[in-house]
Order: structure tokens, then sequence, then C-alpha cells
């Protein structure tokens, strides 16, 4: 199976490919320029890995949540090259990609989402994959879901932007913190092989971002209220 991934839900900008072996991968802090990379680092990875895009069975990518911007950009590719090569599209979600950059058996994957809120998702790493404990869902740092008991790994920048909040919550159940962690393309290629071996996939058409959020800016009021 030859599988294309791309993710570019946070800052960084990453694209993977495998052909049966390790996969190829470029990672790059884009900033704002996911779109200008996107293409480039596709073609180095397919060109160090032997592979065309004529080549490829699938194309995976990086669904959300995540940059409402970075999510169209995946999406739009995505889309663009499984309409032209007629092949099918795997979503997968951004906080369960960020889970396969732990070690630990329990992960609590938080992403910064901006206007004083944050993503988080919680799961249960195990040999076949991950169990999701906690959906991917949009939180003020003040209404966070409860934690299962047991000792927890936690990943993203989320733990940068609301390090007292979740600190405060989650004391004594979190063993180890990486804010620095975010989803990359190998782990959105290694859950989109298994998904695809499931015997999922979708067709381009109906490819689509998780957004989780409906709005990307507050209105006047409400950032008023927000510092009262």
């Amino acid at each position: 199976m030859r599988l294309l991934a791309i993710e570019s839900s946070t800052e960084y900008c990453s694209v993977a490919v495998s052909v049966g072996g390790d996969p190829v991968e470029r990672v790059e802090n884009a900033g704002q320029n996911h779109s200008e990379r996107m293409f480039p680092m596709i073609a180095q990875v397919l060109a160090e890995s032997g592979s065309s895009l004529q080549s490829l069975d699938a194309i995976a990518f990086g669904a959300g949540p995540g940059s409402f911007t970075g999510l169209r950009i995946a999406c739009g590719v995505a889309q663009g090259l499984g309409f032209a090569l007629g092949i099918p599209l795997v979503p997968v979600g951004t906080l369960e990609a960020l889970a396969h950059a732990g070690n630990s058996r329990h992960v609590l994957t938080v992403l910064d989402a901006r206007m004083g809120e944050l993503y988080l998702a919680a799961f249960e790493m195990l040999p076949d994959g991950a169990r999701t404990l906690i959906e991917p869902a949009l939180h003020r740092p003040d209404q966070l879901p409860d934690l299962p008991a047991g000792t927890w790994q936690g990943l993203g920048s989320g733990f940068a932007a609301h390090a007292d909040a979740l600190g405060q919550r989650y004391a004594g159940l979190l063993s180890a913190v990486d804010a620095g962690a975010f989803p990359r393309a190998s782990h959105v290629l290694s859950i989109g092989a298994s998904i695809l071996r499931a015997g999922g996939g979708v067709s381009a058409e109906r490819a689509a971002p998780l957004y989780v959020r409906d709005k990307v800016a507050l209105t006047s009021a409400e950032r008023l209220a927000r510092v009262r």
C-alpha cells in the first residue's frame, strides 16, 4: 500500500509517504505559509521514496480540530489530489494523531484553540491503536472534563497556553507533560493505514474537516465579557 499523509492543523506543516517500510517524512514550522510549502514537501517525500502521485493508493490528512486555515488547506489539497487520481481519502483526527507522539498508556492531548479556549481529548493507547476515552471537543479552561483515574501524559500546545488551569484541574494525574508535541504526518500515516486495512476511507467529495468550533473570532461584546 502506498499512502501519502498531510498534516497542517498547527503552525507545523508535515507530509509523509509510506511504501511498505519506514515512512519518509518532512516537517517544517511553516507559520502562515502552509499552502506555499505543502506541494514542494510532497514532491520531496515522493522523490525520496521513489514514488509518484500516480502510484498512490490513498491519501490521509489531519482533519481536525485545529487551525481553521490549516485544516482547510490539508483537506483541500487531499481532495484535489484525490479527485485527480481517483483514490480514496482518509480523514484522521488531529488529537488522536497527537496521542501517537506520546509514550504512555494514557494520553491527554490538548491544543491551544485561541480565544481563551482549548481542544482536548483523552486516549488509552493499545497495541492495535488508540481507544478514545474523552471525545475531541472545545473547552474553556474553567470547564475541563473529568479524567479517569490513572497516570496520564499530557501532550500539546494547550499545556503552554493554559498551563495553570490544566495543572490545577488534573493535579496528581499528570506524570509528564510535553507542551511542544504536535500532530505529525507520520502519525496520520499510521492511523490512516489502520483505517484503510479495516475497510475505511471516503471518496474525495465526502471528505471534510472536523472543525469542532463553529466560529473563528469573538464579537466585541464577547471579548469584553472575557476580561470582566
